[in-house]
């Protein structure tokens, strides 16, 4: 099986699931919150598009789209630039009040760089050791599922608060 190709769909699932959440979706329910404490779906996208970001670029060694796309300006929150969401209160989540269509454009620029960089991987590059924070230490190929799982969980919270707020 050709790894790149494997990564590469499971990054474009994070990606469909994100659109999918966001699609024609009113404004005020980006912020919509299920209960006072609760995240909301444009906290999570902004969550989930951090971490890929934070993450692929550390292991690939670049700049994180957020500052060389100019994200992190066109979104001004009142958040460190090296914010990612997490340890972030309940009122640092509602902060998060940007439109649907910035959180698509900057999920859809870290997805491409996403793609590219696990494109020109090889398979004995999934072995590398990337953090050495851990027992055992983390390799590549772990910090990547890791990314895809804690991404999916999120997009997938962001369309179910979506079917709450259509129900309401």
């Amino acid at each position: 099986m050709d790894h790149s190709a494997l990564l590469t769909d499971a990054f474009d699932r994070i990606q469909e699931t994100v659109h999918e959440a966001l699609s024609e979706l009113p404004s005020d329910a980006l912020t919509y919150r299920v209960d006072e404490d609760a995240n909301t779906i444009a906290w999570l996208v902004w969550h989930l598009t951090r971490v890929q970001d934070d993450h692929v670029a550390g292991v690939a060694g670049t700049e994180q789209v957020w500052t060389s796309g100019g994200w992190c300006e066109r979104f001004d929150l009142p958040f460190p630039v090296a914010a990612i969401g997490y340890g972030q209160s309940s009122a640092e989540v509602a902060r998060v009040t940007t439109a649907a269509g910035l959180l698509l454009g900057y999920h859809d620029a870290v997805h491409d760089r996403t793609v590219d960089y696990v494109q020109s991987i090889g398979t004995d590059d999934l072995d590398r050791i990337v953090d050495e924070n851990w027992e055992p230490p983390v390799t590549l190929g772990v910090r990547l599922i890791s990314v895809i799982s804690d991404d999916l969980q999120h997009a997938g919270q962001a369309a179910y608060i979506r079917g709450l707020y259509e129900r309401r």
